[in-house]
């Protein structure tokens, strides 16, 4: 069986991209000779054109799953997705001047196709979210949008919270559609964690 070399040493079995780590193999065929031109690694140092966070290493977006290679965004199941989210304290997140994270069990969630406004309730400005995270008191009232939307893809946006929102560690631009994927963390508020779940 013949092989190619990708641009990281390895064997490729496929001639258009490594069958080991995904680089991209250019193959040109000389006199009936198969010969491989080599294509440089793309670059390292651009941001995830879905989801704007840094790229840091690899062939795919390590917050929204971007194919850096194809230029796709992440592939989707042809099986419809079911989603939960588990709700906790994590007090390994709280900051020295945050007040003592509350001992509360985690809570969860099934989602539906829809929109869930995630932040706190405020009887006075008539807010009622249906993630209502009112034990932290460092979430805004309307803190950020959870959308799942008919193809079953479901989205995270930062509506314009006083202290941000982030995911898996990297804080979220404003008002921009964040795909998110099973294990996603998100952290906003002093301590508050929110697990994405697909059943």
């Amino acid at each position: 069986m013949a092989t190619y070399p990708c641009p990281q040493g390895h064997p490729s079995i496929d001639p258009d991209y490594c069958s080991q780590c995904g680089s991209k193999i250019a193959v040109l065929i000389d006199d009936g000779t198969k010969t491989a031109e080599i294509a440089p690694p793309p670059p390292v140092s651009e941001n995830c054109p879905v989801c704007t966070l840094p790229r840091t290493a690899g062939n795919f977006c390590e917050a929204c799953g971007y194919n850096y290679l194809t230029g796709k965004p992440a592939e989707l199941s042809a099986e419809p997705k079911q989603w939960q989210i588990a709700i906790s304290v994590d007090s390994s997140s709280q900051t020295a001047d945050a007040p003592v994270a509350p001992d509360r069990p985690t809570q969860l969630v099934d989602l539906a196709v829809g929109s869930y406004l995630i932040g706190r309730t405020s009887q006075k400005r008539a807010i009622a979210p249906e993630i209502s995270l009112d034990f932290d008191d460092a979430v805004s009232h309307r803190h950020a949008v959870l959308e799942m939307r008919a193809d079953r893809s479901l989205i995270l946006r930062d509506i314009g919270s006083a202290n941000g929102t982030s995911l898996n560690g990297y804080e979220i631009p404003l008002t921009r559609d964040i795909p998110l994927q099973d294990g996603d963390a998100v952290t906003l508020g002093h301590w508050t964690k929110i697990t994405i779940i697909k059943k």
